[in-house]
């Protein structure tokens, strides 16, 4: 048995790998739960979460005043840590993302379109970060 027989705890790497995988998901769907909560309370209209496209998961789609959020979360320990962890590429297959579901849902955003990182730390703070970034070539 690859078990620890007294703990019960994962003894092999590959284990230990699978639990924080585990782990990980569980902290990301809060943090996208308080996200969305957030949103809610500021009075956005939550259209979708964990939307998948061929191109990349968009984790929520709100609206408000015909504003179109396309949201990504991150939580880390430190709000200032997950406000650093949207990569480029990552800006990139959220913008191919954005594309495929404006082409299905030309209706959504009438007054505009834009990308906000929500920031949750490990004490559930969430922080909102508007506009986070903008594709080349865009205003």
């Amino acid at each position: 048995m690859n078990r620890n027989a007294a703990s019960g705890a994962p003894k092999n790497r590959s284990e230990i790998r699978a639990a924080r995988g585990r782990q990980a998901s569980r902290r990301g769907l809060a943090a996208e739960a308080a996200a969305a909560a957030a949103l809610e309370r500021d009075g956005w209209r939550i259209l979708a979460r964990r939307l998948r496209t061929p191109a990349g998961e968009i984790d929520i789609i709100a609206e408000k005043a015909e504003l179109l959020a396309l949201v990504e979360v991150k939580a880390r320990s430190r709000l200032a840590d997950a406000a650093a962890a949207l990569s480029p590429k990552q800006q990139r297959r959220l913008a191919a993302a954005a594309e495929t579901l404006l082409a299905e849902h030309p209706d959504w955003g009438r007054a505009g379109i834009r990308f906000d990182v929500m920031v949750v730390d490990h004490a559930g703070r969430v922080r909102r970060i508007t506009d986070a970034f903008r594709i080349e070539g865009e205003p």
